[in-house]
């Protein structure tokens, strides 16, 4: 009998593909991270020791299921915020499942709306994959809640370039940050904040 979270986790590769093929419409699509991502996320959460990680963007729950995989390892856990009902019915369903549950906290709200009542170095690591255009804005919070030392790693980041440059840009001008950008999946764009 194979592992169970494994199963899972490519039955979600499995939907998401499949539902994506099927609908144009941004909202009912998926988007979700490539497995590669998936990988790379729980050894960075393990390689940083990341115990209070933020999601934003948690869509079916399936690139919050290798983080939280990750961070239950290490004595941690996901604060993941979603917009759409529709796919926080989803998230909550597969979290049911995974048996991660304890490990997760789902929040549906807006994400703009969350880094502002969220507290200075509440996050050791942040995972970036939402509203694109809407990053700029949030980067005074999403600096803020960051804690010295922790990491923001950013989705999408050579699948939609002319969309990122604005952050990416902003991010890369900060003195308190060291970046990088590793090409696996779409693109992940790393942040660590360096200052004190």
């Amino acid at each position: 009998m194979g592992d169970p979270l494994e199963t899972l986790k490519a039955e979600l590769e499995r939907f998401g593909e499949a539902n994506d093929a099927a609908t144009n419409e941004r909202p009912r699509r998926m988007l979700n991270i490539t497995r590669d991502t998936g990988q790379l996320l729980a050894v960075l959460v393990r390689a940083t020791a990341a115990r209070r990680v933020l999601e934003i963007g948690t869509s079916n729950g399936y690139s919050t299921l290798w983080l939280a995989e990750a961070a239950r390892g290490i004595g941690g856990s996901v604060t993941t915020v979603e917009f759409a009902e529709y796919k926080i019915g989803l998230a909550s369903t597969n979290f049911a499942l995974s048996g991660l549950s304890p490990f997760v906290t789902l929040v549906h709200d807006d994400a703009g709306r969350l880094l502002e009542r969220s507290g200075r170095s509440a996050y050791d690591l942040i995972f970036l994959d939402s509203e694109r255009p809407e990053y700029p804005g949030w980067w005074p919070h999403l600096r803020r809640v960051l804690r010295p030392g922790g990491l923001l790693i950013v989705d999408n980041a050579t699948s939609h370039v002319e969309q990122m440059a604005p952050f990416v840009a902003l991010v890369r001008a900060d003195p308190e940050f060291a970046t990088c950008l590793v090409p696996v999946g779409n693109g992940e764009f790393l942040a660590v904040k360096t200052s004190p």
